[in-house]
């Protein structure tokens, strides 16, 4: 099973969007391992956007990230990585196809809603910013039987 780091971002709360795109990940059968609510400080924002810091564009970045709670959370799932980026489409909520999430509810490149880990070395690192590994819960579902046939995880 792999892991990976999904934070639903000041707009995706501020719009009263989480319980709709959350339902989209459990609907698809990834399983929430951790989940808090936050508020992002800039210099929690400078390490989790550490390549972006000394970009033109990174005061605005930070001036979003920081301007409203978010909800960090961690899934599970084959594939988990790729799966909730495909789910999610492109960074562009103007350019990202209908029926994705951006596709769907996004108008904005900066203002997308969600982040989602772009490769298990992100995950990785992101999920080690905001979750101690005590808070990760694994747990198996008693429907996990009707998600995949047995050999597919």
């Amino acid at each position: 099973m792999e892991r990976t780091f999904v934070m639903f971002k000041p707009d995706c709360l501020e719009r009263g969007l989480l319980g709709t795109i959350l339902a989209r990940f459990e609907q698809k059968g990834l399983r929430l391992v951790a989940m808090k609510m936050l508020r992002i400080t800039p210099e929690m924002a400078k390490q989790h956007y550490a390549e972006h810091v000394s970009k033109p564009f990174y005061p605005g970045l930070e001036e979003f990230i920081t301007a409203a709670p978010v909800v960090a959370t961690v899934f599970e799932g084959p594939e988990v990585i790729r799966v909730v980026r495909e789910m999610l489409g492109a960074t562009s909520g103007l350019k990202a196809a209908a029926g994705t999430i951006r596709g769907d509810f996004s108008a904005s490149r900066q203002m997308n809603l969600v982040h989602a880990s772009d490769s298990p070395e992100s995950a990785t690192r992101e999920i080690g910013i905001y979750f101690k590994a005590e808070e990760l819960l694994a747990w198996d579902p008693s429907l996990a039987c009707w998600l995949q046939a047995p050999g597919e995880a």
